[in-house]
């Protein structure tokens, strides 16, 4: 059997955990606190991705890792339940970033439509 490489594993996880999320779309919420969020709307959603967006924010100023890595974790997830919330998949993330791939950051922003 071939060895699964790191990558592969790390969005497997990520898949797995999307999946979860959107298992939760319609639970009960006083028994799951993804469920709850879907109840409150995309502005609990909104909410919560920012609060732990400035959460990673805060830890890596510090330099705790720990913290950095444990906030990072909710971030990741609070950024899913709001991409099931709106129908995004991860692997149109995913393709977004690969599209990316090898083309410098000036140059990718720089291609956007202006405003």
């Amino acid at each position: 059997m071939p060895e699964t490489s790191t990558s592969a594993i790390n969005a497997l996880v990520l898949d797995e955990l999307f999946k979860v999320i959107e298992s939760r779309k319609g639970d009960d919420p006083s028994t799951s606190y993804t469920a709850k969020l879907f109840t409150k709307g995309i502005e609990k959603i909104a909410q919560k991705v920012g609060e732990e967006a400035t959460e990673v924010v805060i830890e890596s100023v510090k330099g705790d890792q720990k913290a950095l890595t444990s906030e990072s974790a909710d971030l990741l997830y609070h950024l899913m339940v709001l991409w099931a919330d709106q129908g995004v998949k991860p692997k149109d993330v995913f393709a977004e970033l690969a599209k990316r791939q090898g083309i410098s950051g000036i140059d990718e922003k720089a291609s956007r439509p202006k405003d």
